[in-house]
């Protein structure tokens, strides 16, 4: 806000010499699209330009560059000036305060965030701000999350979600480079991809809540059918018992594990055999819900394999 207006000298010397409330009333008196009022109007601005630099100073630890910040909280002293009745008030510095840190938090609001944001966290993010400037100053030291959360009468669940709303702040491309150097990495060759093994860890964990949930014969079974990779006769022949005989016992084993995965309910059939998801005695048969039933099929062989 350095451009000024082209006027008489002497005019312009004459409203200098005017306290904020003659002026304003002076602005507000002049035609709109007078030179005398722009020039009451910029002389107004200057005085209040250190108001505007107080605003913008608690947000330095944002991304958004100061100058930036500045011209939105002219934008807010301009919407005071213009709105101020000096009738009513006796103090522009006063009102123009809010004002400006108000049209900075709106731009911050509606502006800058790349996905949406609830406005408290929003509005939260830019207290912690200060408030961890304010104590490291006094304290000499990085503030704790119960300093902080005490200091703004917030709880923990709070702190947290404000965080997380710095971190959706800005976006960085996966093309960014992560060095001036010639040929860099890029952001995108850094990030890992997907872990099959975690995944795998998850299914044995699952398993392993409702492994002793089985008896003793049938958790010897799956281990030797999945992890021992041995024929249900070879089975058979070291457990003394016959081929089909492992084959409903391993079915029933099966069938126990998949319905407490997929939270489906157990059903003893006539025959003494166990029927879950489309599991009979016997063996494995998909029923009304295949996919699913595979899924458990294949959450078991993997965490037993």
């Amino acid at each position: 806000m350095t451009t000024e207006t082209t006027c008489a000298p002497g005019f312009r010397a004459e409203l200098r010499r005017l306290s904020d409330d003659e002026l304003l009333r002076r602005f507000h008196e002049l035609p709109r699209d007078s030179e005398q009022r722009a020039a009451a109007c910029e002389i107004l601005v200057q005085r209040h330009d250190k108001l505007v630099r107080s605003c913008v100073r608690q947000y330095r630890g944002s991304p958004e560059p100061a100058e930036d910040l500045m011209q939105v909280g002219y934008v807010g002293l301009l919407k005071a000036i213009n709105n101020y009745d000096p009738s009513i008030g006796n103090s522009l510095t006063a009102y123009a305060a809010p004002c400006v840190s108000g049209e900075i938090k709106r731009h911050f609001r509606d502006k800058r965030w790349q996905i949406h944001v609830r406005r408290s966290a929003q509005e939260l993010l830019l207290e912690l701000r200060k408030a961890t400037e304010e104590l490291t100053h006094t304290l000499g030291r990085q503030p704790g999350d119960d300093e902080l959360a005490e200091r703004l009468g917030v709880s923990g669940d709070d702190l947290l979600e404000a965080r997380q709303a710095d971190m959706v702040f800005s976006t960085y491309s996966l093309d960014a480079p992560l060095s001036e150097r010639e040929d860099p990495t890029q952001l995108g060759d850094v990030l890992g991809d997907e872990d099959a093994g975690v995944e795998h860890a998850i299914d044995m964990e699952a398993v392993a809540a409702h492994w002793d949930e089985l008896p003793e014969r049938e958790q010897r079974i799956l281990v030797m059918r999945f992890y021992g990779n041995l024929t249900q006769a070879e089975i058979g022949t070291r457990l003394g018992i016959s081929q089909m005989h492992v084959s409903r016992l391993l079915a029933r084993a099966l069938g126990h594990l998949r319905s407490r995965l997929l939270d489906t309910a157990d059903s003893t059939n006539p025959a003494g055999g166990v029927q879950a998801g489309g599991v009979q005695a016997g063996g494995v048969q998909a029923g009304g819900r295949e996919d699913a039933a595979r899924a458990g099929d294949r959450r078991v062989l993997a965490a037993a394999g």
